[in-house]
């Protein structure tokens, strides 16, 4: 604790000048003990106490004796913050506390108990913690035999309430004899187990002693049982062993053994033979110790820890013997290491190899030269740094470069620059395996690259060497797989939308129509009425469905009315019901109307401008009072739906030719709704030709695909039937194209003709969107042709995070 902590929080300072009585007084006043006196300057000159108040007045003092007069003098002074303790007691018995030079209070020992109590009792709480969160069972009793601790676990082994067996004698409630010979220090044999709960257990046990005086004893008991459960094994699996165990002692190659941690647990005779060196020197020796001894000059063990994975590397025991060994990870089922294999070989037909190997590379220089000069690829060369060390004349030839501008350069120095749009080298570096990726030099030349990383014996790369091939005849294929990838992620893309936005019966990626869904759900949860207008074939009946869908009247009907397929004679009592009698051949009994069937759910009238006038002044009666009156019917009939409707003519256009009701317009204009046609949300158009080509598909059993060139030409054409019109047209060239591959050129003539027309003019787009498709073409044709975005910001006379920020809003992967 600190000391400002320690201080009594009812603490005062007194004053020189003041009486005994006037302390005597205070003290009493406060309830403690002590208090500092301060001088004039508010510096502490020492302190009175209740006990030398007392003396003072034992010695005949009169109480109106100033304090400076019997003051003990304070000989101990601490910093606030200075962490304190009993041991901080000297000579006097107050430590006056101190911050910037000025008094806070004295530390009068007889409060601090009062005051170190509740930091003794977090302590203990966190003592108690921590025993239980170890897993393993374990007690402490007193010398008296009371327990002091004991954790969950071993409460729980012993059938005892953790909190009230505290300070009670172990005897009286401990039946287990074992556990109470283990408790008062009277052992077991060293090969003894307790046995608990059908586990078995290994007890440790040991005094607990403190100044050289035991105090009590310490329990803890190591479950082994799982560990007995695997020794236990079947007498076929010690059969396997046996003979793995022959297996490895009588391999020819020699096989050395360690732990995850690389403690040498075994080795094998052709170990032995090949090395030089016998099982006695490293059994129960860790592989680092091995190699400080001079054992082995380095370990492929301790390479494999180190690198994560296996590794092949040559060493040398102490006898001499060379070998080049293997040594491979061995994991458990939660990926943890728990044996290193090693596998040894004789090197000594491999060092005749490598004899034969110095004589080839001592082959002289120019004849050398010759064979790399005469390569028809190009052949780039550099160290393990990336600095160039040479290049060939295919290389040349091939890039437009030559050596004078690269070698002596690091790879990132010409990729700064500009002389190669990127690096194979440095991605090779950057990765440690063979990287084979495509680059464009300043010249514009193009060519695929392939480097490889060498290494030396240490698994470092010394050098990189890179070969280069012309890949203009391979451009087209690849930008033409490029495209087709690209419609594939998109069209992947959009399926995964179509299936998001399924659920709503309507197909979309376009914002336009995201928004317009948007809007349709949040004014679906009221109850006005709505008027969806928009061009045939564009969904408006999918929007009514949505509204119904979301709306409080969800579980009632969905009743669709076509107002221009009823003839007129029929319409006002199919809509409105009849009553029995109503007119020759009326049912007995009467019919109820469509507004009637719609209780409690939604009515969809469809084609409302084509509804004539004479109803449509009886349609106002119904929006105005919610009620119909039936065909010979004299009551009106209350009505419970909502009511939707829907159009594709220009109602505005029939007001103004008397041909539709003002005051029904704006009856039904409530909330207004227009669906955009398919050539305003062009992006749909993919996205719907694969659902309605997947649909037929599955409807037909079929498995018809679209060239691409469909999917453009379908993209550019004005769809006048809108989305009606498309998938009619899908089906259409399933059913009716022989080849599984639908062409453009089985595209009706009328599409055809759409698309070939001569554009007066180009389609007027909001200058924003216009700027913005700009942006991404200008990026991606950059990304095309330079890797790093630093370069890209130079070429465009941007800043590298403007480069990085608008490829993330346009999804342009680098």
């Amino acid at each position: 604790m600190k000391a400002l902590e320690v201080l009594n929080p009812n603490g005062i300072f007194l004053y020189g000048g003041q009486t005994i009585s006037e302390a005597a007084d205070l003290l009493l006043a406060r309830n403690i003990s002590a208090a500092p006196v301060l001088n004039n300057q508010g510096r502490c000159v020492g302190a009175v106490s209740k006990d030398l108040l007392l003396a003072a007045l034992l010695e005949g003092r009169s109480t109106e004796t100033d304090i400076c007069l019997i003051m003990q003098e304070l000989l101990q002074r601490m910093p606030a913050e200075e962490e304190f303790s009993l041991e901080n007691k000297e000579s006097s018995e107050f430590i006056l506390v101190e911050k910037d030079g000025l008094p806070l209070g004295i530390i009068d020992f007889s409060y601090i108990p009062e005051t170190i109590v509740p930091g003794i009792s977090k302590k203990m709480v966190e003592f108690h913690a921590f025993v239980d969160a170890v897993y393993t069972p374990v007690m402490a009793i007193d010398i008296a035999g009371r327990i002091t601790i004991i954790n969950k676990w071993m409460a729980r082994l012993l059938d005892l309430e953790q909190e009230g067996v505290l300070n009670v004698l172990a005897a009286e409630i401990i039946g287990e004899k074992i556990i109470l010979k283990l408790l008062h220090g009277k052992g077991i044999n060293a090969d003894e187990r307790v046995n608990l709960k059908g586990r078995n257990f290994i007890p440790f046990c040991n005094d607990v002693i403190v100044n050289n005086e035991t105090i009590g004893r310490v329990l803890l008991l190591r479950d082994i049982s799982e560990v007995e459960e695997l020794m236990n094994e079947s007498e076929y699996t010690r059969g396997l062993n046996r003979q793995l165990e022959a297996i490895i002692e009588f391999s020819y190659d020699g096989l050395y053994v360690t732990d995850g941690q690389a403690n040498t647990l075994l080795l094998n005779k052709g170990f032995e033979r090949i090395m030089g060196v016998n099982a006695e020197q490293c059994v129960g020796k860790n592989m680092a110790q091995l190699v400080e001894e001079g054992v082995f000059s380095r370990s492929g063990t301790l390479t494999a820890i180190e690198k994560g994975g296996s590794v092949t590397l040559s060493l040398t025991s102490s006898t001499g013997k060379e070998a080049l060994v293997t040594s491979n990870p061995i994991y458990d089922d939660d990926g943890h290491v728990i044996l290193y294999v090693t596998n040894v070989r004789d090197i000594t037909e491999l060092n005749e190899l490598e004899r034969k190997l110095e004589r080839v590379e001592g082959l002289r220089e120019r004849e050398m030269e010759a064979v790399i000069e005469s390569m028809f690829d190009g052949l780039y060369v550099t160290d393990g740094m990336a600095n160039t060390l040479r290049i060939n004349q295919g290389f040349e030839r091939i890039m437009g470069i030559n050596a004078e501008q690269c070698v002596g350069k690091n790879m990132k120095d010409l990729v700064a620059e500009g002389v190669f749009s990127r690096s194979g080298t440095l991605v090779a570096l950057e990765t440690g395996t063979r990287a084979t990726i495509s680059l464009t030099s300043s010249t514009g030349k193009e060519a695929l690259v392939t480097s490889n990383p060498i290494y030396d014996d240490d698994g470092n790369i010394i050098m990189v060497v890179t070969n280069v091939r012309d890949i203009t005849e391979l451009n087209n294929l690849q930008r033409r797989l490029e495209r087709v990838e690209e419609l594939q992620e998109l069209y992947k893309t959009e399926l995964e939308q179509m299936k998001r936005e399924s659920s709503h019966g309507m197909i979309m990626v376009a914002a336009k129509m995201k928004e317009l869904v948007s809007m349709v759900i949040r004014i679906a949860k009221v109850d006005s009425t709505v008027l969806i207008q928009g061009e045939s074939g564009v969904g408006k009946e999918l929007i009514a469905e949505i509204i119904h869908a979301n709306s409080n009247c969800k579980d009632g009907p969905f009743v669709r009315v076509n107002c221009g397929a009823i003839p007129d004679n029929l319409l006002e009592s199919e809509l409105f019901g009849y009553e029995s009698g109503a007119f020759t051949g009326a049912s007995k009994g009467g019919k109820l109307g469509l507004f009637e069937l719609a209780k409690g759910g939604t009515i969809f009238l469809d084609e409302i401008g084509e509804l004539p006038l004479n109803l449509q002044v009886k349609l106002l009666r119904v929006l105005q009072d919610r009620a119909i009156l039936r065909v010979g019917g004299t009551e009106p009939v209350p009505i419970d739906c909502r009511i939707l409707a829907g159009t594709n003519r220009d109602l505005n256009t029939m007001i103004e030719q008397k041909e539709f009701r003002l005051d029904l317009f704006y009856r039904l204009n409530v909330i207004p709704i227009t669906v955009p046609p398919l050539r305003e949300r062009r992006e749909d158009i993919p996205v719907l030709i694969n659902h309605f080509l997947q649909a037929c598909n599955q409807k037909y059993n079929m498995k018809k695909q679209l060239d691409t060139g469909v999917y453009n030409t379908l993209a550019e054409y004005s769809w006048p039937g809108n989305v009606r019109e498309l998938e009619n047209l899908v089906e259409r060239l399933v059913v009716t194209c022989i080849n599984k591959i639908i062409t453009v050129h089985d595209l009706p003539l009328n599409i055809l003709n759409d698309i070939n027309q001569p554009q007066t003019a180009p389609r007027l787009i909001p200058l924003k969107e216009a700027l913005e498709n700009t942006e991404r073409e200008l990026l991606k044709r950059a990304f095309a042709n330079y890797s790093s975005s630093y370069k890209i910001a130079e070429v465009l006379k941007i800043n590298q995070s403007t480069v990085v920020r608008k490829a993330k809003k346009y999804g342009i992967k680098h």
